[in-house]
């Protein structure tokens, strides 16, 4: 079998692949500030000494981390609708859902880097008069995120991958664009083939990035 590229333009990049890029890289940038902050809520309460707060994002956290994604992702574009009431679009369903998804890993990644601090820190800050909320905002958090930022970066990443995920509920993300130009030339091979190529361009080239700003922050430390 012969593999024909020449179905791969600027013409048919431009008309299937941009729009669906678009979308994958906006679902990643939204997905990740949503779930840093929701995150970060939720590695809070898990550290809370109150256990009402403790309890549910615990439960939350462990239960959104032993399911797949991708049954995630159906489960809210089939269910919520019939809650409501009336039909959500795909695009508006894969956001919430990688934000409320997203945020159970990125929990895990704060909490971890809030517990790295050192407690003399913390105890510093007190002695200076600061509330709890006052250390977390000026003293921990600031170094957490700091100190995680590489490990916050490659769950990025790993989200960007997984946003080839909501071709399950028909949203339009850069696969489903090679998907769509492979079938309309009739190339489905070579389309899948490609893709593959520029996810593993752009996830290679940002996991470059990723561990020289790791050893950068090696450095100052």
């Amino acid at each position: 079998m012969t593999l024909d590229w020449s179905f791969l333009t600027w013409d048919m990049i431009g008309n299937y692949v941009l729009k669906g890029l678009y979308f994958s890289a906006y679902l990643t940038v939204i997905a990740t500030l949503g779930g840093i902050l929701l995150g970060t809520v939720l590695a809070l309460m898990r550290l809370s000494s109150q256990k009402w707060l403790a309890l549910p994002a615990t439960i939350y956290v462990n239960g959104m981390r032993s399911i797949p994604l991708v049954m995630v992702i159906l489960w809210f574009f089939l269910l919520v609708p019939l809650i409501i009431g009336r039909p959500i679009g795909a695009e508006f369903s894969a956001v919430i859902t990688f934000i409320a998804f997203e945020a159970a890993y990125f929990s895990e990644i704060m909490r971890a880097g809030i517990q790295s601090i050192p407690r003399g820190q913390v105890h510093a800050g007190m002695a200076l008069g600061m509330t709890y909320g006052q250390n977390m905002r000026l003293v921990v958090l600031p170094q957490a995120f700091r100190n995680m930022l590489p490990v916050l970066l490659t769950q990025t990443i790993i989200l960007f991958q997984d946003t080839s995920l909501v071709y399950a509920i028909g949203a339009y993300d850069m696969l489903k664009g090679f998907e769509t130009a492979g079938k309309n030339y009739g190339r489905p091979m070579e389309a899948y083939i490609a893709a593959a190529l520029v996810y593993f361009v752009i996830c290679f080239g940002l996991s470059a990035a990723v561990k020289q700003l790791h050893k950068k922050i090696a450095i100052i430390r």
